[in-house]
């Protein structure tokens, strides 16, 4: 039996042996695939747009998921201790760096645009039913929630080498209410509430 790999003292081996782009989007189109099967599946029981944005929004959150708890740049193997923050960043701005591995423009820019598409299939999915007004503003609050224990994920898995960071989930937040509002001009373009049973 081959001994257990060490770690020298004061460094954390790394919980997640993949990472990287191509990673990501691996699991990007993985989980379309499925949720497109799903969206097929489910579009005679609650109408196409209801469907294809349920499974749309559902796999909005995986990619968020992917995104921000990946390593960004591979596997980083081992992680300095001392690196380690022992509490998230209430610096509004924070850790994160200016720029995020592909994209050029800032990091809040893209912790806001993320969310954009979650706050938007929110909405139609949300809209076929008569509670829609009701589930809109709870899974405004469930997105909320879900930017939040990412990034207490973040904070106590360091291993993922990512930084645990307030502002993000204000950016997140923000995002999310831009696409609520994108997703009201939409709903009232393609109308799921026409699928509603009598």
């Amino acid at each position: 039996m081959p001994d257990r790999p060490t770690t020298p003292a004061g460094t954390f081996p790394c919980v997640v042996p993949v990472g990287g782009v191509g990673v990501m989007l691996a699991g990007a189109v993985v989980s379309a695939l499925v949720l497109a099967l799903l969206a097929l599946g489910l579009q005679r029981r609650v109408g196409w747009v209801a469907a294809w944005a349920g499974c749309g929004l559902v796999w909005s959150l995986v990619v968020v998921a992917l995104v921000t708890l990946v390593p960004a740049n591979g596997a980083p193997g081992i992680v300095p201790a001392e690196g380690r923050l022992e509490t998230c960043s209430w610096d509004i701005g924070g850790p994160a760096p200016d720029g995020f591995w592909i994209f050029e423009s800032g990091q809040r820019l893209l912790n806001t645009v993320l969310f954009v598409p979650s706050g938007a299939l929110l909405v139609v999915a949300a809209t076929r039913w008569r509670a829609g007004w009701v589930l809109v503003p709870l899974g405004l609050a469930g997105l909320a929630a879900y930017s939040a224990l990412i990034e207490l994920t973040q904070l106590e898995l360091a291993r993922l080498d990512r930084a645990c960071d307030v502002t993000d989930v204000v950016d997140n937040v923000t995002g999310a209410v831009l696409g609520v509002l994108v997703g009201l001009v939409v709903a009232l373009v393609l109308r799921p509430w026409r699928y509603r049973r009598r």
